[in-house]
């Protein structure tokens, strides 16, 4: 199975906390501030670090297999939304979304 995934990326970031699943792993995906860097170990540093995002919090539950917690951040990197796609999705403006 291969992925291409776009990763929104705000200010070095992710735009908002999400949970990535892939069978019995979980990873929590939440943004950091600027200088933080790549808090996150093993599998899930690697694709975050290929996916350029510079700065983010990361925690693995559930299985210590690499390759799940590699899905799971995928997963979780694929299921991301920024705000101007969210407010196309919704017909509304990036302002309404935000408020």
């Amino acid at each position: 199975m291969k992925h291409l995934v776009n990763v929104p990326i705000v200010n070095n970031t992710i735009p908002h906390a999400i949970d990535g699943l892939y069978g019995t792993a979980k990873v929590v995906l939440l943004p950091a501030e600027e200088g933080a860097g790549v808090i996150a170990g093993g599998g899930a540093r690697a694709v975050l670090e290929l996916a350029g995002v510079k700065n983010i919090r990361t925690k693995s539950f559930g299985t210590s297999n690499r390759i799940n917690t590699v899905k799971a951040t995928i997963d979780g990197l694929s299921r991301l939304r920024d705000a101007e796609t969210v407010a196309q999705m919704r017909g509304k403006t990036v302002e309404e979304i935000l408020g």
